[in-house]
């Protein structure tokens, strides 16, 4: 009996040894997932976003299943600038996002007259009519004869299938802040996966 209370003592002291050790590592386990799934979350809402295109307002150059990444900080640091793809949510329609580019910057007037959008501004008093080489000429009918001047937290957007896109032609101008962020990243189709997807820039 005496040799079985010795292997007794023997093995207690281990045994409590693993099972604190276990319990450190569940532990440090859980921390690391607390801080990841913090950090995840800190990503998704204020540094990135998934979007996936729904609808033909952006055709060709954005289509149905699309999935991409909006970037929320760019314009926390800086404005959205001519030609940038941006997601914003639409306040006449409380939890809703439009993907649209960006047509006409705060305090310019935006004149459209047929197929052809034409900028006025301080630099251009006489008019800087836009190349759009990304269009689709099949996709230009719709709306397309106003005059619209934007104020000094305006936007003027606009799909790029002119034929269906509802848009600034439709529901009017956007405050800048209904701005979610810029198209950052495309993830999806693969062979299309690509930065800043669609973004353009003009001859000014």
């Amino acid at each position: 009996m005496s040799d079985d209370s010795n292997k007794n003592a023997q093995s207690g002291p281990f045994s409590n040894g693993a099972s604190t050790q276990e319990k450190k590592s569940q532990g440090s386990l859980l921390g690391y997932t607390v801080v990841a799934l913090g950090l995840a979350l800190f990503i998704r809402f204020f540094v990135a976003a998934p979007y996936v295109v729904s609808g033909a307002s952006m055709d060709p150059n954005f289509e149905d299943w699309n999935y991409l990444i909006i970037d929320r900080i760019s314009y926390d640091i800086g404005d959205p600038k001519r030609g940038d793809v941006i997601v914003f949510d639409l306040p006449q329609e409380g939890g809703r996002s439009l993907i649209k580019r960006v047509i006409g910057l705060p305090g310019e007037t935006v004149v459209l007259k047929g197929q052809s959008v034409t900028i006025v501004n301080e630099k251009y008093p006489e008019g800087l009519t836009l190349e759009e080489p990304y269009l689709d000429p099949k996709n230009l009918e719709g709306v397309n004869d106003m005059r619209v001047t934007l104020s000094t937290d305006e936007y003027f957007v606009l799909g790029d299938n002119r034929r269906v896109s509802a848009d600034s032609r439709l529901w009017g101008t956007l405050a800048r802040e209904h701005i979610v962020g810029r198209a950052l990243i495309r993830l999806y189709p693969l062979d299309q996966m690509s930065i800043l997807p669609g973004e353009a820039r003009y001859e000014e």
